[in-house]
Formats: structure tokens, sequence, C-alpha cells
């Protein structure tokens, strides 16, 4: 069994991007994408959905064409209720729920890892000691919270 990745909604804007400035992120994005991720049973949420419906960006076709195939798991009573207790307890932000609603998918359904570029509110090693706490007590292990760049191949040395 591959390990599972739940999806967070900063991979396919970044996918689908095409500013200077990222470049970097969007080739290594790219690359898992195109050529690692098959390696990963891959997951996405309706709120993934929302937020790249939401608006109107010139790439918005294309990031949601590049997830509609992907599983969707579903947002339960207990999905809200973890995302409201990681809020009141400081470890998410209060508004919007969006991030902290990433965060309670990834651990509800058991995620090994939850991939994101939002390394102010996700992927944050400060965040993640708060969050593994906030889990263990309600008995949930806390996904492993990366970018692209944490879930590059293994590489054997020597």
């Amino acid at each position: 069994m591959n390990p599972t990745v739940y999806i967070e909604t900063t991979i396919p804007s970044y996918y689908c991007d095409t500013r200077p400035a990222l470049a970097s992120d969007i080739a290594r994005t790219r690359e898992w994408w195109d050529r690692e991720r098959a390696a990963y049973e891959c997951f996405i949420s309706p709120v993934v959905l929302d937020e790249l419906a939401a608006g109107v960006y010139p790439t918005q076709a294309a990031c949601l064409a590049l997830v509609q195939d992907l599983p969707l798991l579903a947002v339960a009573p207990d999905v809200i209720e973890m995302a409201e207790l990681y809020q009141a307890r400081g470890v998410m932000p209060k508004s919007p729920i969006r991030d902290a609603l990433h965060v309670a998918l990834a651990a509800y359904y058991r995620m090994d890892y939850l991939l994101t570029w939002n390394c102010r509110h996700i992927a944050n090693v400060n965040k993640a000691r708060h969050l593994e706490m906030v889990n263990q007590r309600i008995g949930l292990s806390t996904p492993r919270l990366v970018t692209p760049h944490l879930l590059q191949p293994w590489e054997e040395l020597g």
C-alpha cells in the first residue's frame, strides 16, 4: 500500500502558476505531480474544490481540471469539530476555517502526509508540535505537514 497524501489547494495552484518569483517552487511542484505522485494515494476534499472555484483567475480552469479525478474526502461533522478545536486552541487561524479544515481532514482520515505550500499556517514546524499535542489528546495521529521539497524520492548513498 502506498503512503497517503492529502493535497491542499496550493499544490494545484502552484502547478498551474507561471509567476517568475515562484519558478523554483512551481518546478518542484510539477516534478512531484508529474513524476512522483504515482507513488502515493492522493486525495483532496470539497474544501480544495471550493477554494479553486472561488473568484476568477487565469489558471482556474487548469487548476480544477488537474484535480478532477482525485478522490474526495468528505467533510464529516467530526472534521468540522476538529477544525473548530484547532481554532479554539490557537493552533490554526480563527478565520477563515479553511486551513484548519485541511489539517483536520488529513488527520481524521489518517493521511500520512498533508502536501502544501502554505508554510505560514500549515507546513510549519512550530505549528506541527502544537497540532501533535492537540491530536494526541483526541486520539489521532498528525500527518506530516510537508512541501513538495520534503517529498523528494529517497536516494541511496554509496
